[in-house]
């Protein structure tokens, strides 16, 4: 009898074990759709854009994203690009995300993947240096209307954005002189906070003089293809004949004119990284994906941004004022590198600010 009874209580152990073993059954809930659940003004709150430009953005990018098959109730390129918005704009967990869709969370990851390195590959359309010479003059004109600074094509910066930690060998290259994990991207904008050029690659502990020294845009500059040009940087860059920084001293009254002129022009760039933030959340709270992703999603918003200002797509006064305040990642003021005496420079303050 005992026997049978222990022969019993071990086939229910086996069968609980399996129970317990067996993977859990796949549960299709009926997935909200935002498109019609707010109007045009929630809609915009939570996605950081309206509905008609949302419509001229699935066009760009919907047969891209289109699952081949309906298996699976397999999501649409409506909702796909409705849940990479939503993280762009709050950051959030991939549950939390999955939750306001309703579907699992490891879709979200990989609906982020596969739209933003789709919104990425856009980047050829937006995000353009001014090449011809009208172009050129028009930037040019820009930055003169600011401050009377001459032949300005652009302005530098780098900032950091946060990331987790890699988990791997390479890890402690993605830890900022802050102490947390980034990269740090650079842009350069024109007078109007357009993103004219993005680098998204290198990693938080890389000095920003060393990004630029890297970049196409500085061989660019450096072959003369943008003629009798500049850029403006701040002093943590080497003044060279095409970027022009900040004196260290200014004594006379030309290089406290070229001074004021050349901090107030470059400021545009640090306005952006500003905005940029604050339209795209999740650039200031922090991205926590693989490093492929977090480039595309860089890459991915700075396209966004520049697609929503050539659309005029702006967000509300009433909307930005609500907006949750996010401690954006603030530089600390680079230690300027030894500058020698620029030719170019000099030139500049005696004979257009004296």
């Amino acid at each position: 009898m005992s026997s049978s009874s222990s022969s019993d209580d071990s086939d229910e152990d086996i069968i609980l074990q399996i129970l317990i073993n067996l993977p859990r059954p796949r549960r299709f809930r009926d997935r909200s759709n935002p498109l019609q659940d707010y109007d045009d003004l929630d809609f915009k709150y939570r996605f950081r854009l309206s509905k008609e430009t949302f419509m001229i953005l699935l066009h760009m990018i919907g047969d891209s994203i289109k699952h081949k098959t309906n298996r699976s109730s397999s999501l649409s390129p409506v909702l796909q690009l409705l849940i990479a918005l939503r993280y762009y704009a709050t950051g959030a967990f991939q549950m939390v995300l999955g939750d306001h869709i309703h579907v699992h969370k490891s879709t979200v990851c990989r609906v982020i993947k596969t739209v933003s390195t789709e919104i990425a590959r856009l980047r050829p359309h937006f995000i353009e240096f001014p090449s011809t010479v009208a172009e050129q003059q028009r930037v040019q004109l820009g930055f003169f209307r600011l401050h009377q600074f001459p032949r300005v094509i652009g302005a530098l910066d780098c900032s950091h954005i946060r990331i987790q930690s890699p988990k791997s060998d390479i890890g402690e290259q993605f830890r900022n002189r802050k102490g947390y994990f980034s990269f740090n991207v650079q842009a350069i904008c024109d007078s109007n906070l357009k993103i004219l050029d993005i680098v998204a690659r290198w990693p938080g502990s890389v000095h920003d003089s060393t990004i630029f020294d890297n970049s196409l845009i500085r061989a660019k500059f450096e072959n003369n293809e943008f003629g009798n040009t500049f850029l403006l940087g701040d002093g943590g860059y080497p003044c060279r004949n095409y970027l022009l920084t900040p004196l260290l001293n200014p004594r006379t009254e030309a290089e406290r004119k070229y001074q004021k002129a050349q901090i107030g022009s470059r400021n545009v760039v640090e306005r952006l990284f500003g905005v940029l933030k604050r339209r795209f959340p999740v650039l200031a709270v922090g991205i926590r994906t693989k490093l492929s992703t977090t480039m595309a999603t860089i890459v991915a918003t700075a396209v966004l941004y520049n697609f929503l200002l050539k659309e005029k797509d702006e967000i509300p006064q009433e909307i930005d004022n609500h907006l949750i305040d996010i401690e954006l990642l603030q530089e600390i003021p680079t230690l300027p590198i030894r500058q020698l005496i620029n030719a170019e420079r000099s030139h500049l303050i005696n004979t257009v600010f004296s």
